[in-house]
């Protein structure tokens, strides 16, 4: 019982330390997903009320719909609580590294969506958002997927950790996120295939930014 509270102890006593060293980023990160929320709120406010086209998709013809809301909605939401999770609890240093890598395709993706006017299929199967949530869910706001895009990003943040599992965790989450937006007709092939590409480059230009502002990044 001893050597579990010492290490427990030890453990906190490393978190706080970490903590102290980045809370300057932590808040100025926080302060940037703000902003990138609210630049989301806009795109998706625009693309919900501008003139759109339906168009047709050779794999949404032969598959679905099929209604899989609570993996569309909870699924997608526990993805990015544990996207925040990890590095809170394991590595309260990378925090601000994930929330800035965060915001930085959130922005991109709100630059996408107003410039590529698609209309949801019309047969989608759509899944209500629980609390305040709800207005942050727009129609139309398409290319390209969030939900492939976010766990795919937390493969890409996590994957040079030795031994862990959420690397493919989350891996695995982006392709069956993307094979639910597909079933639901939530959104198009391309928006799906899109998102990997477009996230790998927004991580990459993420990492060439925080080595600017902090070598040891």
């Amino acid at each position: 019982m001893f050597v579990k509270k010492e290490f427990f102890e030890t453990g906190k006593e490393s978190w706080l330390a970490e903590f102290k060293k980045y809370k300057y980023f932590i808040l100025i990160s926080l302060a940037v997903v703000g902003i990138a929320t609210y630049a989301d709120y806009l795109s998706g406010t625009y693309v919900s009320s501008t003139r759109v086209a339906d168009v047709p998709d050779l794999i949404l013809d032969h598959i679905g719909p099929y209604d899989l809301s609570f993996l569309f909605v909870y699924g997608y939401l526990a993805l990015v609580l544990l996207l925040f999770l990890n590095p809170l609890i394991f590595h309260i240093g990378k925090l601000h590294k994930v929330i800035g890598q965060f915001s930085l395709l959130i922005f991109i993706r709100s630059f996408f969506i107003i410039f590529t006017h698609l209309q949801t299929p019309l047969d989608a199967v759509y899944a209500d958002f629980p609390w305040s949530l709800e207005g942050l869910s727009f129609i139309n706001d398409l290319f390209f997927s969030g939900h492939v895009a976010v766990p795919f990003l937390g493969f890409l943040l996590f994957r040079k950790d030795a031994g862990s599992f959420f690397k493919y965790f989350f891996l695995i989450s982006s392709i069956v996120m993307g094979a639910t937006v597909l079933l639901m007709h939530q959104h198009y092939s391309i928006d799906v295939f899109a998102a990997f590409f477009i996230t790998y480059t927004s991580y990459r230009f993420g990492e060439f930014i925080f080595r600017k502002v902090n070598p040891k990044f």
